[in-house]
């Protein structure tokens, strides 16, 4: 999880690449929704709480579903998360409380993992995007004041 992972990989200065992509993403009409997915969060006992391989079907209908407006989700501190019945389950047993055990957040792995950002944005200075900062500031501002409910335990 080393953010600055790709950097020797891009043919140009990072931030000029982000910066492309966000002026890009202002130009056009209807921007494509941006969807995050986790597929290997693990549970207490160290065993994947989602089914992977066909069953990510799943998600992706769901996401198609999302970007047409024809399912629900619920708000949550990192975006829009679907509830259980907003899946299709039909041919997997997977209750409702595994599911809400996969979309649990953890707050101090969130915090850790934007805390690694500090590294990154450094690195880029004056060339980083001012939406990062300012999205980096929503996410921990949205963190520190999520309600328990969405919390790990």
């Amino acid at each position: 999880r080393d953010p600055m992972a790709m950097l020797p990989f891009c043919g140009y200065h990072i931030g000029d690449y982000f910066e492309h992509w966000l002026t890009m993403g202002r130009r056009i009409q209807h921007p494509p929704p941006i969807f995050c997915v986790n597929w290997f969060r693990k549970d207490a006992n160290g065993k994947f709480l989602w089914p992977g391989y066909g069953e990510n079907m799943r998600v992706l209908k769901w996401i198609v579903d999302r970007c047409h407006a024809s399912t629900g989700a619920r708000e949550s501190p990192l975006g829009w998360m679907p509830r259980h019945d907003d899946l299709e389950w039909s041919g997997l047993a997977f209750s409702p409380d595994r599911f809400e055990e996969l979309m649990r957040l953890d707050r101090e792995a969130w915090l850790c993992e934007l805390a690694l950002h500090e590294d990154l944005f450094a690195k880029l200075d004056n060339r980083l995007p001012e939406e990062f900062l300012l999205k980096r500031e929503s996410l921990l501002d949205s963190l520190r004041q999520t309600p328990e409910r969405w919390m790990a335990h």
